[in-house]
């Protein structure tokens, strides 16, 4: 198996094809977000028999950062690569880690998106209670694929970025609800009744939901500076971050990223976004207004989003970051369950793995790289 670089469009036609469709490409791996990440320089590489022919088994986006005062980058890949993760490792990865150690890099991070452990909502619900956390519950099920890879990279010399999910750039766990086999009565009934109730009172308050377009971006995002205020957390994204993703995305296949919007008598209460890649579907980012609340806008967008998915054609629906935490009483185990009342479920991947490359030079970089990610 070769490694080489390949075109966008290669690489997208990869992704659209039978075997590409099958290895679960996430949109942080499509060839758009390099357009979307300021500040990194991307390359695009392939493995198989003829790669720049087209020949593909498996396919990268890879981000570079340099590390200031020097002509070395930190390499990561973000949700990726996208490969048959049950193929031995050392077939495609030693010929990365080659290619980037000749690029400069002196570290590399990737995510792989191996689920490895799930839990459905019945037993999280059950298990809620002061200190709980989800590692404290009793997994629903253990991915014995997702074990062995951690394994592989443990033996490799790889480290996971942290025990704690919150080293990790991409969240190590994310809310799911399948969706594959469902009809929309399947769906309806999944729901919890507190959220077929509360879809019910939007429609008859009214509440109308539409998909918006990139004029409709400055009002979600400022309703998202209303969220981050009032649920007290920090994106650190601008305006300017959400118009570059919407136009990149739809450029690479339109209605790749959708906005929806939640209106009562023409005013927006809240927007939130979506994106399709393959069969695979992602609530990214959800905002909200302070006032008329009541009318349960958000749950009247989540079920439009969860239908239009379905009729994509989406396995399954991913709404992404929820927190560890199955404390009532801490803040973040609000939008957790949340998220619960779809019935779908939380899965953790393997999470963000790193290893520096050879040399005595590029040790000491990474060290220096650690230090300073933990002043930031």
């Amino acid at each position: 198996m070769r490694l080489e670089p390949v075109t966008a469009d290669t690489y997208r036609a990869f992704l659209a094809s039978r075997a590409g469709a099958r290895l679960g490409a996430g949109f942080l791996q499509c060839p758009s977000w390099a357009t979307v990440k300021e500040g990194w320089q991307a390359r695009l590489y392939g493995w198989g028999r003829q790669p720049r022919t087209g020949d593909l088994d498996g396919v990268a986006l890879v981000l570079l950062r340099q590390f200031p005062g020097t002509r070395k980058y930190f390499a990561y890949l973000p949700e990726g690569p996208v490969v048959d993760w049950s193929a031995p490792l050392d077939g495609w990865l030693d010929a990365l880690l080659d290619r980037l150690r000749d690029e400069g890099a002196f570290a590399v991070r990737i995510g792989p998106s191996l689920t490895y452990r799930r839990w459905d909502a019945a037993r999280l619900k059950s298990s809620a209670g002061p200190g709980v956390r989800l590692g404290d519950v009793l997994a629903t099920e253990v991915d014995p694929l997702g074990t062995a890879v951690a394994e592989q990279l443990r033996d490799r010399g790889w480290r996971r970025c942290g025990e704690d999910a919150a080293a990790d750039a991409q969240p190590r766990h994310v809310f799911r609800v399948p969706l594959a086999g469902l009809g929309t009565d399947d769906m309806w009934s999944g729901l919890h009744q507190a959220w077929r109730r509360n879809v019910r009172r939007a429609h008859k308050e009214g509440v109308e939901v539409t998909v918006g377009g990139a004029a409709d971006l400055p009002e979600f995002f400022r309703l998202l500076r209303i969220t981050e205020e009032r649920d007290g957390f920090r994106l650190g994204r601008s305006l300017a971050y959400y118009q570059r993703q919407y136009a990149a995305l739809n450029a690479e296949a339109p209605g790749r990223m959708r906005l929806y919007l939640a209106r009562l008598h023409g005013e927006v209460l809240a927007a939130h976004t979506m994106i399709t890649v393959g069969n695979r579907v992602w609530y990214q980012t959800g905002a909200s207004a302070d006032h008329r609340r009541e009318v349960r806008p958000s749950n009247a967008l989540q079920w439009r989003m969860m239908l239009d998915a379905h009729a994509l054609g989406a396995d399954v629906y991913d709404m992404r970051g929820v927190p560890a935490t199955l404390d009532p009483g801490e803040r973040g185990y609000g939008l957790l369950r949340w998220k619960l009342g779809t019935g779908g479920e939380v899965a953790e991947t393997l999470g963000e793995w790193e290893r520096p490359l050879a040399g005595m030079t590029n040790q000491t970089l990474y060290r220096a790289f650690q230090t300073y990610l933990g002043r930031r």
